[in-house]
Formats: C-alpha cells, structure tokens, sequence
C-alpha cells in the first residue's frame, strides 16, 4: 500500500488538485504538497523516502540563483545591456533601430556609466568624427533637453565639452531649427568625460542603444 499525498499543480496557469503516488514527483507541474495531517499512517518504506527525496530536490530547483544575461551582440555593464551600431543612420533612425530591438537610445543616469561609455567609444571610434547617438534631445523645446523617457537632463549630471550644445544653425543658417540631438565621443580622450555634442539630428552617426538584461541560469 502507498502513502497518499494530496497536492496542488500549477501546470499551464491551471490550479488544480491532484493525487501524488509515490515515487512520483510530477517534471512538468510546480507542486505545493500538503503532507497527512498528525495522527495519520505514514508508511516508512524505501518508495517513500525515495518520494521526498526526490520532491525536496525538485523543491530547491525552484530556488535556483538567477544572473542577468544579455543577447548576443550586447555588451552587460551595470545591470544594463549595451548595443553598439556599426551602421550610420539619423537620430530618429537610430531611435527606431534601438526600439525594433526591444531598447531605446541610451540614457546615461551616472558619471560611472559615462565613463564606460567613454572608454567603449575610444575603443571603436576611428576617428574624432566618428560619433554615436545618445537618447538626449531638445526638439521639442529649444534649450529644455530631454531624454527618450521624456525624463529632463539632470543639469548637474552633463558631460558637454566646453562650447556646447550651442545650436549652430550651419554656416549660412541652412538649418533653421539648429542641433536638436546629441551625439558623443571622442576617440582621442575627452577631458573629465566631456564629450557630448549637440548636432543635426540628420546627420548619419552610429548610437548606442540600452536595455534591461534577461534571466539566465547559466551563471
């Protein structure tokens, strides 16, 4: 005769009472057992120990320690995922690009991630000229610079380099609306981090896009 143990699965979003046979320990269900109340026949029985064993090790599966993994060619720093565009494209393509891969441009929240960018950007720049989008604009209001989450720059928290954003207009002010979006890097070094740039948002630059990492087990 076995020991009757009356549980509940969770399988497939159903809740649902089942009767657990030992040495079964359902694979596919998340079991919340509930043992024979005191005073109940509890056969002690090697199938029996064998049960628990095997519910207690399917028990601490559940708890297993999870570790943040980006995709493949992302880069993790910070508990963010980083993405750096080979391709040149506008600001607002850049932004698009960024979305279809289930991020956004990026917004730099400390001098820390600044100074991983930084270094990241001397590292793939070719040259001074080869810049990379971040998720900062102002085109919305000129001079009232926003990130993509529609957040306000924190004004104690920029990186321009001295001059800028100075919202050149081009030498014969061809470009009326001025530089709404800002670009960054430079490949020979920015002093204290400083490497921020207001340009034309039409202007064909890489970006850096951002995301939250997934969960992996492999850690």
């Amino acid at each position: 005769l076995y020991q009757v143990h009356h549980c509940m699965s969770v399988t497939l979003g159903l809740l649902s009472p089942v009767v657990v046979f030992p040495p079964l320990c359902l694979p596919l269900s998340v079991l919340f057992c509930r043992y024979p109340r005191p005073g109940a026949v509890h056969l002690q029985n090697p199938v029996h120990l064998h049960y628990d064993d095997n519910c207690n090790l399917y028990s601490n599966l559940l708890k297993v320690d999870t570790c943040p993994k980006c995709e493949e060619g992302w880069e993790l720093h910070g508990g963010k995922c980083y993405y750096f565009s080979t391709t040149k494209s506008t600001w607002n393509q850049s932004r698009d690009d960024c979305r279809s891969k289930g991020g956004d441009l990026v917004k730099i929240d400390s001098r820390e991630e600044q100074s991983f960018l930084e270094l990241r950007l001397r590292q793939k720049m070719d040259s001074d000229y080869d810049k990379f989008w971040i998720g900062l604009t102002d085109s919305k209001e000129e001079d009232k610079w926003l990130w993509v989450d529609d957040s306000p720059l924190n004004t104690s928290l920029t990186f321009w380099i001295r001059g800028e954003p100075d919202n050149w207009n081009g030498r014969n002010g061809e470009v009326p609306e001025g530089e709404d979006c800002a670009a960054m890097g430079k490949k020979s070094g920015a002093a204290d981090l400083k490497c921020w740039f207001d340009i034309f948002c039409k202007k064909n630059y890489k970006s850096i896009c951002e995301k939250s990492p997934g969960l992996s087990l492999d850690c």
